[in-house]
Order: C-alpha cells, then sequence, then structure tokens
C-alpha cells in the first residue's frame, strides 16, 4: 500500500463522527489499509513480564476492539500486545449515542460507550484463529453486563471462558459508564473476587486489575495488598476520568463520561508513581493514559511501569503512531545512554 494512504484515510476519517469514524477505521484495518511496520521493534526495547516477552512494551488498550476483529492488522502495525475488549458475558447494544466525543483541540476523547459488545461468545469464536496468527500478546479485558450481573459470579465464569485464548486476563473494575462498576473497587471485594477468580483460572494465566483514577489516595494501600494476598500478576493504572481540568477548551467538554488523553496524563503518571511504590516490585505496571510521545513511555518505565498501552493517541494520529513511537523511543534511549529500556524501570521512584 503507497505510504500516503493511512494518511489520506485519516483525513477522511476526523471529519466523520467519532463513532461511525471508529468503526470506519475497524473495516480499514481488516481490508488491510493501516499499513504494517516493516522493520523489527529496536532489541533494547525488548520486555519480559507476565511470564511473557514483549517485542515492545507499548500496546493497545481495550476499549479499541471491542470484539477482537483486527488482532493481527494491529499487531502488523507495530504495537508489542494488543488487548481486546472490554466483552460481557451477554451481547449489549450499551449506552445511547451520541456516547463518543472528540476533543480534537485538548488531545483528548470523552466516552460513554457503557461496555458496548458482541458478547464473549463471539469473541472467542474469533480468537480461536486470531491468537495463533498475532504474532504477539494477546489479553482479553473483562467486564460485567449492566442489567443482571452478579460479579462474584460473572468474572470467574468470563475467566472460565476466556482463558484458553489470551495470554493475559484483564479484570475491568474501573469503567465510569457502567452504573455501580467503580463501587467494587474495594479491598474486601477484590480479595473476594480474586480468590473466585483463581478457582476458574485453571490454566493460571496472568490476571490483572484495571483501576480508576479518580480512586482516593488512602484507597491504594488497600487495594495494592489485596491485588497481591490475590495473586493478581498486575495493575493497569488507569482507566479515564470524570474529572474536569478547567483548561479544556473543546465545546465538548461538558459531556457525561470518561475523558481520556492528554488531560489524563498527570493524573495517571502520578497514581502510577503512587502504586509503584507501594507494590514495591511485587506487581507488573501498565501505565495507560494520555501517552502519545516516546518521552511519555519513558517517563512510565521510570515511575515503576512495565508496560504501557495507548488508546486516545493512537485513535487521535493514527496507524503511524505504534511505528513513530517505537523508533523515537530508541532514539531516546540511545541518547540518554541508556542500553535497555528495562534498565531505566523504577529509576525515578
Amino acid at each position: 500500500m503507497p505510504p500516503l494512504m493511512p494518511t489520506l484515510l485519516m483525513a477522511a476519517v476526523r471529519r466523520l463522527d467519532p463513532e461511525r469514524a471508529h468503526a470506519l477505521a475497524i473495516s480499514g484495518l481488516m481490508l488491510g489499509l493501516g499499513g504494517v511496520a516493516r522493520r523489527p521493534a529496536d532489541p533494547a526495547l525488548a520486555v519480559e513480564a507476565l511470564g511473557l516477552r514483549f517485542a515492545s512494551p507499548i500496546g493497545i488498550a481495550a476499549g479499541f476492539d471491542k470484539n477482537a476483529q483486527v488482532v493481527r492488522p494491529l499487531a502488523r502495525l507495530g504495537f508489542g500486545f494488543v488487548e481486546v475488549g472490554t466483552v460481557t458475558k451477554r451481547p449489549q447494544s450499551g449506552n445511547p449515542r451520541p456516547r463518543l466525543f472528540r476533543l480534537a483541540e485538548d488531545g483528548a476523547l470523552i466516552n460513554r460507550m457503557g461496555f458496548n459488545n458482541q458478547g464473549i461468545d463471539a469473541m472467542l469464536a474469533r480468537l480461536a484463529r486470531a491468537r495463533r496468527v498475532a504474532g504477539v500478546p494477546v489479553g482479553i479485558n473483562l467486564g460485567i453486563n449492566k442489567q443482571g450481573a452478579v460479579p462474584l459470579r460473572d468474572y470467574p465464569d468470563l475467566v472460565r471462558a476466556a482463558a484458553p485464548w489470551a495470554d493475559y486476563l484483564v479484570i475491568n473494575l474501573s469503567s465510569p459508564n457502567t452504573p455501580g462498576l467503580r463501587d467494587l473497587q474495594q479491598a474486601a471485594f477484590l480479595a473476594a473476587l480474586l480468590d473466585a477468580v483463581a478457582v476458574a483460572n485453571s490454566l493460571a494465566r496472568p490476571i490483572l486489575v484495571k483501576l480508576a483514577p479518580d480512586l482516593p489516595s488512602e484507597s491504594l494501600a488497600g487495594l495494592v495488598e489485596a491485588a497481591i494476598e490475590g495473586r493478581a500478576a498486575g495493575l493497569i493504572l488507569t482507566n479515564t476520568t470524570l474529572s474536569r481540568p478547567d483548561w479544556l477548551r473543546s465545546r465538548h467538554a461538558g459531556e457525561s463520561g470518561g475523558l481520556s488523553g492528554r488531560p489524563l496524563r498527570a493524573r495517571s503518571a502520578a497514581m502510577l508513581a503512587t502504586v509503584a511504590r507501594l507494590a514495591r516490585g511485587r506487581l507488573v505496571l501498565v501505565g495507560c493514559g494520555g501517552i502519545a510521545e516516546a518521552q511519555d513511555v519513558l517517563d512510565c518505565v521510570r515511575a515503576g511501569a512495565d508496560l504501557v498501552q495507548l488508546y486516545t493517541g493512537f485513535v487521535l494520529e493514527g496507524p503511524a503512531l505504534p511505528r513513530r513511537l517505537r523508533a523515537d523511543l530508541a532514539d531516546l534511549l540511545r541518547a540518554q545512554g541508556i542500553a535497555r529500556l528495562a534498565d531505566a524501570k523504577g529509576t525515578a521512584l
């Protein structure tokens, strides 16, 4: 494909309603229109975590490929790992539209999607083949249905079903768009949930928990210890925020839902550093929130992250971002005399 094609497609996509643009992006990736990372990642970027090898620490967060339709195309763009979902036991349509808003001048998105997805059975039918050909680790992000959910039953059921088709699994307790979900971010509940999940996780897949950036700081120590005692492998920090910085300029700034992208960067980074100090190397940490430049990736690693995930930056910039970040990060390491990215982990703590 001509190198200009993804650029032209992105220009057209940005003119569309955000949710329609997302559907078009998925279709384009399915047709191979996103391009391909021709060069492998620099060996200096390789990371060992969760018992897996990641050629690059830069992955795509859950929320982009909700139904595991473009796992292989995303991997071919240069992502070091792909996380699909969030998926629920039963299909659901999510919240009413409009529910996704582009705040381009703020480098941000607001979404109140509500876990719209085709359900775990449809996803696993695709992953049965897609995971074999992905070429990178694949994670599945698990959530509960808006109606009729019993978390202590549903999360273990999802783990049991998903484990054969995933390299790691994520318990999503932090979406702001499912009523009551964030209330489950309590140490006592997390302990009980992880005990139930452990029974269902007969394949011993690494289990991570995704947390919200709006948690009170005094709750973090209890959650970290509950995760460790419950044999969770790690935490993803963070999901979207309900807060709204007063410097937002977009006309959509007042929309309800979770805010992601540049306005989340400082809040997410601060929580990552706090949790890294509490965990003291006992958990794998994944930085997520406002990452769009190589310096953001390095800052996350220095603050204790093993891996990082993109979402909003990828949506706004397009398919060239993972390739650009890989190249820029390798250049940044060389410029700072860092032989391997892993050598920088935690150096800012």
